[in-house]
């Protein structure tokens, strides 16, 4: 999610972005990857988390779709690629646009109830043993999934965004959770949001590896000292590019390993994407990862033994119509939990 509440792209421009993402999955096939050893004693458990309410309407009367997106990769079959056992979803409160006077923050009040609800099924998954893989949504779900994890002990957080969500406008006004949930997440932001059950900060700031970005705000526009100041371990694309994909994230790990941790959890927001090859997002800011990119970095996050779940975030069916891009996400998906040893998959995915 940017740092700018701004207005939404002609449609034009998404129809040139949605031709040139049907371009990029016809081009890029099943590559050949290795696939890890399988850690059968060690299941996949979804947790659907159909909520909008950290998104802006794009305009008067709209509701953003993200909310469809666990119902959409269901039918698409990501529960049977990934051989997952499913929780099925956690109903979120209404959407309102309107700005609740007690945070200041779109559907504030909405998300102060979802939270705990959130965090109590994802709790359930972890303590059954199994990896929560929890589909969301909008970006705002990382407070349900970082309260879980508080409840349970010390956990680092790997955030991979095409922004880092750290954005601190100069003067009030209306907030959205899904653009500032890092932020939220490590204890920047009304009590009611960040203090849930007396637990702030759900996530230390120097136990958080924020990979992938490409924009953390404009001076004139946010304070971007405070990202600067900040105790993140911090990956912006072109070092990820400069380490090499690979390199960066094992690079990453050594943050997310370390044995003060009692684990870390997986954050992915798909506009950390080329929006020339996934459209389907509330933000259409140049740049961004290539499939295999996000692919590559996955399959290492998720093959490390301290990893307790992951969420995908703010893909939105809406700007899918025919499922092509869902097709393509659940792929990478497959492929990097095959990569990583959590499936026991032989054969490439098809998408």
């Amino acid at each position: 999610m940017p740092a700018a509440d701004r207005d939404a792209p002609v449609d034009a421009t998404r129809r040139h972005l949605l031709g040139a993402a049907m371009a990029g999955i016809a081009c890029v096939g099943a590559a050949n990857w290795s696939v890890a050893t399988p850690r059968p004693q060690r299941g996949v458990e979804i947790v659907g988390a159909p909520s909008n309410l950290g998104l802006r309407p794009l305009r008067p009367g709209h509701v953003p779709g993200a909310w469809r997106t666990p119902q959409v990769l269901r039918t698409h079959g990501l529960a049977h690629r990934l051989g997952a056992a499913d929780r099925g979803d956690v109903p979120a409160p209404a959407y309102t646009p309107v700005r609740d006077p007690a945070t200041g923050y779109r559907n504030g009040a909405g998300l102060v109830a979802y939270t705990p609800l959130l965090a109590q099924q994802i709790g359930a998954v972890l303590d059954g043993g199994r990896l929560a893989l929890v589909l969301g949504g909008d970006c705002s779900v990382l407070l349900g999934s970082a309260l879980a994890l508080k409840r349970r002990g010390r956990y680092g957080l790997l955030f991979v965004d095409g922004h880092t969500d750290f954005y601190f406008p100069p003067h009030a006004q209306t907030s959205t959770a899904a653009g500032t949930d890092l932020a939220l997440a490590t204890g920047h932001g009304p009590a009611a949001l960040v203090d849930i059950e007396a637990r702030a900060p759900y996530v230390r700031e120097a136990d958080a590896v924020v990979f992938g970005y490409r924009d953390y705000g404009a001076p004139d526009v946010v304070d971007t000292e405070r990202f600067l100041r900040a105790a993140f371990a911090r990956y912006p694309l072109e070092r990820v590019r400069s380490l090499g994909t690979s390199a960066a994230m094992r690079d990453a790990l050594r943050t997310l390993e370390r044995p003060d941790l009692d684990g870390f959890w997986i954050h992915v927001d798909v506009d950390v994407l080329d929006p020339g090859i996934m459209p389907a997002v509330d933000s259409f800011d140049p740049g961004g990862m290539q499939f295999a990119e996000l692919e590559d970095a996955l399959a290492i996050a998720l093959a490390s033994s301290r990893v307790v779940g992951m969420e995908l975030t703010i893909y939105d069916p809406d700007l899918d119509a025919d499922g092509k891009l869902a097709e393509r996400l659940i792929a990478i998906l497959e492929r990097a939990f095959a990569r990583a040893g959590l499936i026991d998959v032989r054969k490439p995915a098809t998408g």
